[in-house]
């Protein structure tokens, strides 16, 4: 059963206002301010006798210090899934996300950065982005540059304005006319590929080639160093893309050292903060997970609201990280109309 399908009409109405009162204010809070604030035609002392019921169910804590109250993890699941209603977006935070988003360029690198400091600053939290694996990444062009007389570039241009960058040794100076020929072939059977496919048939695709003794000297390097090149060109991008963690240390749950010390800790594990979003349920959908959810005590103080974005064939998640207490009628418009943007921005 859902949590909102025990409470009555007046509980509903209650939690809702006491949601609200403290996501807007970070203060406990008591009958006599919901009762001024915000009209729910009952007398304060009907007010009080309700939240008490609330606290007995498990959606409202009493702070020993306060008289009012405050949400626990199950009252803002209960509001996300039942009582919220959705803040959309105005057509001019629209126009200044996308002016935001698109100015850098259309590197998917570039992208998912500016995304996510976009949305940490008008949402104020950390805002976070899961870069794509590239294994299915498609190959679209190949380039081979001489760095020096015994190493070559070899650039690789991906679908989703992904371009990755490795280095090939080679035992001595390469002619021009075989650093042509070579990246002439490598285009014709490779391109179309996923790196993935490519790293698997190489050698296949290369045997019958005809070539100079020279070309045929550098499609050997290829050959024999194929499935280590390919490999590391289809490791993650920057795995995990992070906005401003200074949005959120100016909030009041961050006022003690400890909750900061949690703060920091998120941000500077990266691997962490990757194997959180990796593990996002839902799909390429809206996810929302809420303190105790995450079953690790050490994220208990935060929520976590992401949506998937696609690139072809590639797809990460974006969105943000921040204290359980969020507006999140805005925090999740805004999620999921940044995911859709750089879906679109990347086709």
């Amino acid at each position: 059963m859902a949590h909102g399908a025990e409470l009555s009409d007046r509980e509903r109405r209650v939690l809702e206002a006491v949601i609200q009162s403290y996501v807007a204010t970070a203060e406990p809070a008591g009958s006599r301010t919901l009762s001024r604030q915000f009209g729910l035609g009952i007398s304060p002392a009907t007010i009080r006798n309700t939240m008490s019921d609330l606290e007995d169910k498990g959606f409202l804590f009493h702070p020993h210090t306060s008289a009012g109250r405050i949400p626990t993890d199950k009252a803002y699941r209960t509001y996300v899934d039942s009582l919220m209603r959705r803040d959309p977006l105005t057509g001019q935070e629209q126009r200044q996300l996308q002016a935001e988003i698109s100015a850098g360029g259309s590197a998917i690198e570039t992208i998912l950065r500016r995304a996510a400091q976009s949305l940490g600053i008008l949402t104020q939290e950390l805002g976070v982005a899961l870069g794509p694996r590239l294994e299915r990444a498609a190959l679209r062009q190949v380039e081979l540059v001489r760095v020096s007389s015994d190493r070559l570039l070899m650039v690789l241009s991906l679908t989703g304005g992904a371009v990755r960058t490795i280095f090939v040794e080679v035992p001595g100076v390469i002619a021009d006319e075989a650093l042509i020929g070579v990246t002439i072939v490598l285009n014709e059977r490779l391109a179309g590929l996923t790196l993935d496919q490519v790293r698997t048939s190489l050698a296949a695709r290369l045997r019958d080639v005809h070539t100079t003794p020279e070309t045929a000297e550098l499609l050997n390097i290829f050959l024999q160093e194929g499935d280590q090149v390919f490999g590391r060109a289809a490791e993650p991008l920057d795995t995990v893309v992070i906005g401003q963690a200074s949005l959120l240390a100016d909030q009041p749950e961050f006022a003690t050292s400890e909750r900061m010390r949690q703060l920091f800790e998120l941000t500077e594990t990266r691997q962490r903060l990757a194997t959180l979003l990796e593990q996002r349920p839902g799909g390429s959908g809206l996810s929302i997970t809420i303190g105790n959810e995450h079953g690790d005590p050490k994220l208990e103080p935060f929520t976590v609201v992401t949506a998937g974005y696609h690139a072809g064939s590639l797809s990460g998640v974006i969105g943000v990280i921040g204290p359980t207490r969020m507006p999140y009628e805005k925090v999740i418009s805004l999620v999921e109309h940044t995911s859709r943007l750089v879906s679109d921005l990347l086709c």
